[in-house]
């Protein structure tokens, strides 16, 4: 059986990212004993890498670069914002334990799409926040094997449709790819 349209698929793979001295960076794994599973087609990946998954079967190994723009974009120094301090408080209280310098923050933007924000900056009045995927202008290597391919089951694929129809309220404006947590097993 071959990876295609509503195929239930679990691959092993290793992550590349580009270092800062030019080198292959490992960024992320995901081995055989804890494989990403996903049902192809059904838009829980980036398209392109389905595109380059589609045809393989059990056991094939893959080695493919996805481009920048066809993964999460260029960084763009717009989505890193100041916001005011006053917007993190509980009770009156700035929240120390959880606004941290590095600490991925879950929050709304204005149309009540959740967005992840990495906390670059506390300042006495402000926080300066990252929007960007952590991988946004990076090409992506994936380097994996297939471990397993078979027909999704009706309730896997009714899962993905309703999990589309609003169930993660739009990760990164609008759609799962950018790994929002709550759809892990699946949104990349």
């Amino acid at each position: 059986m071959t990876i295609s349209d509503k195929k239930f698929v679990a691959v092993s793979y290793d992550l590349y990212v580009t270092g800062e001295n030019g080198t292959p960076e490992l960024w992320e794994q995901a081995p055989k004993n804890e494989p990403l599973k996903f049902t192809c087609g059904l838009g829980m990946m980036l398209e392109k890498f389905e595109e380059n998954l589609k045809g393989l079967s059990v056991g094939d190994k893959f080695d493919f670069t996805i481009a920048c723009a066809d993964a999460y974009g260029d960084y763009e120094d717009g989505r890193v914002v100041e916001l005011d301090k006053s917007i993190f408080e509980i009770d009156g209280k700035f929240d120390n334990e959880y606004i941290k310098e590095g600490n991925l923050v879950p929050m709304m933007d204005a149309e009540g799409h959740r967005i992840n924000g990495i906390v670059l900056e506390i300042t006495s009045d402000k926080v300066k926040m990252d929007f960007n995927h952590p991988l946004a202008g990076e090409d992506l290597n994936f380097k994996g094997e297939v471990v397993e391919v078979r027909d999704a089951t009706p309730e896997e694929i009714a899962v993905v449709t309703q999990h589309q129809c609003g169930g993660c309220s739009g990760c990164g404006g609008g759609d799962c790819e950018s790994g929002c947590g709550g759809c892990e097993g699946g949104c990349h």
